[in-house]
């Protein structure tokens, strides 16, 4: 490790980072919303950035001392509207859900009524769920994905904008496998006369690479995640049309944050540039591959797909037939040394603490380099334990075939002694 155990005086912090750095490595994540970053970012992450209070903005900030600040902030501001074609940045959020929030403070007023992808069919907390500021500070109404083929239809999401009068229509999703039409969400935006802020924090990267339709032609706002697909440090950006860069800004800060963390937003940076390239590019494109190739083989081990399919980097698997529950599964799994996530299916009959499905994603295995060969493998892995998900000798023995597939992708031991 870099970290020096010798010099390192908590050790007790020392040996469970230790311990997370070898989970990484020799288990495979398929959570939708992770992914493993470079040493770059790391170190970027990671350096005196960290001491630094700048709040404010380039060239008008509360302390002095920040003229290196304003450089590296105003680059990830540049880069991010370059990769994007946005005329507006804000690299401070420290989330997506602060973004989120951000846009509301500078759109809405308290009481004001959002329409967004319900929770329990592949939407975000922070899209109008009851637990959510969203859901609690304004009046909350859903869209559904159709009983049908379980995909958004488009004709019903108009007919409940023009019935709720929405002052905000959010487009976008954390459990959605399919590609979202954003020209049709803002045509439903202008006709029943609200602003469109579309959520692309799960398909960021795919978008920046070409992979997906991007929103920011059609929406008013747009939200992400610097993780999750576009590899990058954990948090948040706000891309707008200039008309709203004033309000957007103000809302971030004084509105609801205060100091900006310039060690995330330097690394914001590095990841912002790494998306640029065309090698980042053939990567999304294998993502979607992989997800595509092991939600294939999984519908033909027996298990349904929601939606039939996949055109991103996640899939959703019911697993009613199976007899099992989405918490048994994630359970299961994890012993197993697979990381998935228990997930509401659409018209779920349980609780999102029980869950009849899991999500899968596949970001983080093609970042280890992971390509189709190995994603029959994993697939068949997941279906033994599946079959038998309390049989610990299975765990076991799963899990040593877990470790030695890991092996032969190193990620984290190229980089710390594990």
């Amino acid at each position: 490790m870099k970290m020096n155990r010798e010099n390192f005086k908590d050790q007790e912090i020392y040996e469970l980072v230790k311990h997370e750095i070898e989970r990484e490595e020799h288990s495979l994540i398929l959570i939708a919303s992770e992914n493993y970053v470079d040493e770059e970012i790391l170190e970027v992450q990671g350096c005196v950035l960290t001491n630094k209070y700048a709040e404010g903005y380039p060239n008008k900030r509360y302390y002095s001392g920040c003229r290196f600040l304003d450089q590296i902030e105003s680059i990830a501001i540049e880069r991010a509207k370059a990769l994007f074609g946005a005329e507006h940045v804000n690299v401070q959020p420290h989330s997506g859900s602060s973004a989120n929030m951000a846009v509301f403070y500078a759109a809405l007023k308290t009481g004001d009524t959002i329409l967004g992808m319900d929770i329990a069919h592949g939407g975000h907390l922070t899209h109008g769920a009851r637990a959510s500021f969203s859901g609690k500070f304004y009046n909350a109404v859903g869209y559904k994905v159709s009983g049908k083929n379980e995909m958004l239809d488009y004709d019903e999401i108009r007919s409940i904008a023009l019935k709720e009068k929405p002052k905000m229509i959010i487009a976008g999703a954390s459990a959605y496998p399919r590609t979202l039409d954003f020209k049709k969400f803002r045509e439903i935006a202008d006709e029943a006369g609200a602003y469109l802020l579309v959520d692309m924090a799960h398909i960021a990267g795919l978008i920046a690479a070409g992979c997906h339709p991007s929103p920011v032609e059609h929406a008013h706002f747009v939200t992400t995640t610097t993780h999750k697909t576009l590899r990058g440090p954990r948090g948040g950006l706000i891309l707008c049309k200039q008309e709203f860069a004033k309000a957007i800004d103000s809302a971030i800060f004084p509105g609801i944050q205060g100091g900006p963390l310039m060690h995330v937003i330097a690394a914001k940076a590095v990841a912002l540039k790494q998306a640029m390239t065309e090698e980042f590019r053939q990567y999304q494109k294998q993502i979607i591959k992989n997800a595509q190739r092991m939600c294939s083989n999984m519908e033909k081990q027996g298990y349904r797909i929601v939606s039939g399919g996949t055109d991103n980097h996640l899939f959703l698997v019911d697993l009613t037939a199976k007899g099992t529950t989405g918490k048994v599964a994630q359970e299961a799994l994890e012993k197993s040394g697979i990381m998935v996530n228990k997930n509401l299916i659409p018209f779920d009959g349980r609780g999102p603490n029980i869950t009849s499905g899991i999500r899968i994603g596949t970001p983080a295995v093609t970042t280890r380099g992971m390509k189709e060969p190995e994603m029959d493998m994993i697939a068949e892995l997941i279906d033994r334990v599946l079959t038998s998900p309390e049989d610990e000798a299975v765990y076991n023995k799963i899990k040593e075939q877990v470790k030695t597939l890991c092996k032969r992708f190193p990620f984290y031991s190229k980089i710390y002694q594990i």
